[in-house]
């Protein structure tokens, strides 16, 4: 028997191998072909990336809202061409992923003839990164800003109850010295995920980040899970700002507001019901300078007055990493993600 001194078993699997694993997984319990890869990319990227709380730490959150009838990994995406500079998809119940993957090719073409184009997903789950929405955008050259609501469980500013979700914003735009500037960030002031960590390895989290079922400041992640709530980050900056995606996400797309859909019927789902709003510009449509150089211009400022580490530099770093030495997982993880294959 082993001790809790004892170290961890640790494996490494390529990336490649990866999302075929997690492809296999999705495809396995219910998913279509097409659904199982998007969706494996966007987990195996996080995992690579070193964004485990959004890699396969969620897995069992998707195979549970599947399971639970909650989300239709069969959905097929209704994409509407409804103006100069927009689109509109309905995800009809699936996830969000998929969809905004529906609707690329026609969403780069009016970026590239407009120089700005929406995309507006409603009746959809988004329930990994938002970074990996938006990168792939940068890398043609293009600025990208992606929100997305989430299910209630952030207090607004001054209030006694929460309301918003955590209600992430991601950014990203080409430089022409180095990797995009990306950022992603929860509007709370802490991910979700990132609490049901600190809760599953039994760490206090910093001051400030939520409350408990009786509306006090707590540190203990199990009692912000436990009909807690998080708190917004910044206080009133970020309750506005959380408030913004929910009416980019909601009333704009026609999707659920966070406080209106009722999972409770469905036992074991995890997945927001919501709505997504993409926005691309082609940046170079405007006068001067290429943007990537300006871009680069900023970078080089910022360095020049002590900021050595930029958006998103982290996740190169460790993505540079992974895919020369592989992703390392724990004996148990990829034992219990191989069962998945078969269960």
């Amino acid at each position: 028997m082993s001790s809790p001194l004892d170290p961890i078993a640790m494996q490494t699997i390529s990336f490649a191998d990866l999302t075929d694993l997690l492809r296999r997984i999705f495809l396995r319990h219910g998913t279509s072909a097409e659904v199982a890869a998007v969706l494996a990319e966007n987990c195996a990227s996080a995992e690579r990336d070193g964004s485990h709380s959004h890699g396969i730490f969620r897995i069992k959150g998707y195979l549970a809202s599947l399971a639970a009838g909650w989300v239709d990994g069969q959905a097929v995406p209704k994409v509407e061409d409804v103006a100069a500079g927009f689109v509109r998809v309905d995800a009809n119940g699936g996830f969000a992923q998929p969809a905004m993957q529906a609707a690329k090719v026609l969403l780069i073409e009016k970026v590239r003839a407009a120089g700005i184009a929406i995309l507006a997903i409603r009746n959809s789950h988004h329930f990994g990164a938002l970074w990996p929405d938006v990168e792939p955008f940068a890398q043609e050259g293009l600025v990208a800003l992606s929100v997305v609501n989430s299910m209630t469980c952030v207090v607004p500013h001054q209030a006694h109850k929460p309301l918003f979700g955590t209600n992430p914003i991601a950014f990203a735009a080409p430089r022409a010295g180095g990797q995009p500037i990306v950022f992603d960030m929860a509007t709370s002031a802490m991910a979700h995920g990132d609490v049901q960590i600190a809760a599953r390895e039994g760490r206090m989290l910093p001051p400030g980040m939520g409350v408990d079922s009786a509306g006090l400041p707590t540190v203990d992640p199990k009692a912000i899970l436990n009909a807690g709530a998080l708190l917004p980050f910044g206080g009133h900056k970020g309750s506005a700002l959380s408030m913004m995606v929910e009416l980019l996400c909601a009333a704009v797309c026609g999707g659920n507001f966070s406080f209106e859909f009722d999972m409770s019927s469905k036992p074991g789902a995890q997945t927001p019901w919501t709505g997504q709003t993409i926005i691309v510009i082609d940046p170079d449509k405007g006068r001067g300078q290429a943007f990537a150089q300006r871009s680069e211009e900023l970078v080089r400022q910022m360095h020049g007055v002590g900021q050595q580490r930029m958006p998103g530099d982290r996740r190169y770093k460790q993505r540079e990493k992974s895919l020369s030495e592989g992703i390392v997982l724990t004996e148990e993880d990829m034992t219990r993600l191989q069962r998945l294959t078969q269960a």
